[in-house]
């Protein structure tokens, strides 16, 4: 290069080079706000429904179990190094989310669904689902109901500031049919409400109704969810917006949740996988593959192996909550890996 044209063009280059240096290097985090708290508090926040069956419940001896439980506890063997190292805050529609703004917990895992509204006006951040649902409705087999266009007059149960309230009143304006809403927030009190003839339709999530009627009916076969789906239910974690490394840490420890499920590696086989794969995406996951794995996280490199390790893969944690381990025994459907036809996706590791 001429030293002339050198001497015009290296300034305006050097700046590109730069930030293409910034962007290809490898860096730690910086430690962010949420990390920080949960690091010193010494324990990880999450805000839960607590009598959702297959997904949050507690026991009268203070148990905790259930899918959104489990994805908790992988957070808090990632950021702690022990998954029991949580504190669960029951919540209800109306407090699962406020809790979260007002910093009373460090991620919300109370079966959300991710919406604009709540996405964009609410000052949160929802991470990649770690269920897929959309909303039916409920109805004894005594009624003799086969549609949803046949509930002109009923009751309908709902927990106030639902997706099922929107659902009813979108199902009204679409069939130009009148209900009555049977507001309650308590979902043992609804429970008890609609098994107990007060209300004629009890509405929620697909899996919800499932999990309720397998746990709660006093004969689940007197007891039909309709045939049509409403609306979309993606659920899974929440965070604050604003940290963003916080929301990548809980978006990656459920990606490792995905992908260790992906590679076959279980609770069981992770430590024989550790030692012997030559896989490099393995290794990584693993975080046998060089040093740096999780500093761009703030997390040391063994993070994802300690999560399946004390919690499992995604499959272990489905089959717990909501599968073949479980009363409930549904069926995955949607919820299973893209190489099965299902909507789980994990990107390169």
């Amino acid at each position: 290069m001429p030293l002339a044209i050198a001497r015009y063009l290296l300034p305006a280059l050097l700046p590109a080079a730069m930030a293409l240096a910034a962007v290809s290097a490898p860096r730690e985090a910086l430690a962010g706000p949420t990390l920080d708290a949960v690091k010193a508090r010494g324990q990880l926040v999450c805000a839960m429904n607590g009598s959702r069956p297959g997904f949050s419940v507690v026991d009268s001896k203070g148990e905790w179990t259930g899918l959104e439980v489990d994805v908790c506890r992988a957070i808090a063997a990632a950021v702690l190094g022990d998954a029991s190292k949580v504190q669960y805050v029951k919540s209800t529609t109306q407090t699962r989310l406020t809790v979260l703004q007002t910093g009373e917990v460090d991620v919300t895992l109370s079966n959300v669904t991710w919406t604009y509204g709540r996405d964009a006006d609410l000052g949160l951040d929802f991470v990649t689902p770690t269920f897929y649902d959309g909303q039916g409705f409920m109805v004894p087999k005594k009624l003799g109901v086969k549609s949803v266009k046949e509930l002109d007059g009923a009751a309908v149960c709902v927990r106030p500031g639902s997706t099922s309230e929107r659902i009813v009143a979108d199902a009204q304006a679409q069939y130009g049919m009148k209900v009555t809403l049977v507001v309650i927030e308590d979902q043992k009190e609804l429970n008890t409400a609609f098994f107990g003839g007060r209300c004629d339709v009890f509405v929620q999530t697909t899996s919800g109704l499932s999990a309720i009627r397998a746990a709660v009916a006093p004969n689940p076969e007197d007891f039909v969810i309709l045939p049509e789906i409403f609306g979309k239910d993606p659920m899974g974690p929440v965070v604050r917006q604003g940290d963003p490394q916080w929301r990548d840490i809980v978006q990656w420890v459920v990606f490792a949740l995905f992908e260790a499920e992906e590679r076959g590696i279980t609770s069981k086989t992770v430590d024989a996988v550790r030692k012997d794969s030559k896989q490099p995406e393995v290794r990584r996951l693993l975080g046998t593959a060089g040093s740096a794995a999780g500093k761009g996280l703030g997390l040391d490199p063994d993070w994802a192996y300690r999560v399946i390790k004390q919690v499992g893969n995604y499959a272990e944690i489905y089959d717990r909550g909501l599968g073949n381990g479980s009363k409930l025994k549904l069926a995955r459907g949607v919820n299973q890996q893209w190489t099965n036809g299902g909507l789980f996706y994990a990107p390169p590791f």
